[in-house]
């Protein structure tokens, strides 16, 4: 199964692990698409980033922040990834970055990359389809939606627990969807007709809203129990 970070060994039983999230348009300039205060940007593209570093077995070590909206908006910036880092009990992982000071652009846009480091002896157990149970926890949201429908989005401290599970795998779901991320997960290409949720599989799920889960089905009840109204069961026909 292929994540979307990039893992380099250090030693024969560390490897690094690096993902990356950005968003364009979304902020307080004039020309933004999506009008929303800086700190709620940097914090849902901390997110993103570092549930993938999570997700792949990786614990994060340091936040690189890349700034293209201003020198006045970096202090909102670091607020909104300080606020992720709290909810994962993390405040003291280093923050770093830049901010093109240069020249102004007409939208607002920034990149966020997380480190972290990763036990190589510690690997993912896909089962088979037989064999393994699905669900998506969260709900697909895109834009707007994700300030109005907060309720529906995955934290970030229920999806460290989730990571602490054995016998669980999760992919965090981005702008291609549900359905894209479960052929990855399965390594199948199978139609959208074969799959039954009562969530949309190809919506955009914008700033990992919501993950993709396969588990051992002696863990169902715990699942149902930790999520509650976030689990949305996947049966593949």
């Amino acid at each position: 199964m292929k994540r979307d970070i990039t893992e380099i060994p250090l030693n024969d039983k560390k490897s690094l692990v690096i993902a990356a999230d950005n968003s364009g348009g979304i902020g307080l300039k004039a020309h933004d698409i999506v009008q929303t205060p800086y700190e709620v940007v940097s914090y849902y593209g901390f997110r993103v980033a570092v549930m993938e570093c999570m997700a792949a077995g990786g614990t994060p070590l340091a936040v690189v922040l890349h700034n293209f909206s201003g020198d006045d908006v970096w202090p909102s910036l670091m607020k909104g990834i300080e606020r992720g880092l709290e909810e994962l009990g993390l405040a003291d992982i280093p923050i770093t970055g830049s901010t093109e000071s240069n020249f102004s652009l007409v939208q607002s846009a920034i990149g966020i990359i997380v480190m972290g480091k990763k036990d190589r002896l510690a690997h993912d157990t896909i089962l088979s389809v037989d064999n393994m149970k699905l669900a998506v926890i969260g709900s697909p949201l895109v834009g707007n939606e994700v300030l109005e429908r907060e309720h529906e989005v995955l934290s970030l401290s229920l999806f460290q627990e989730l990571c602490q599970l054995q016998d669980v795998v999760l992919l965090p779901v981005g702008s291609k969807g549900i359905l894209h991320e479960l052929r990855v997960l399965l390594n199948y290409e199978f139609p959208i007709h074969q799959i039954n949720c009562d969530v949309d599989l190809d919506k955009s799920s914008g700033p990992a809203t919501c993950c993709v889960v396969a588990y051992d089905s002696s863990l169902e009840q715990l699942l149902q129990n930790k999520c509650g109204h976030l689990f949305h069961q996947i049966l593949v026909k």
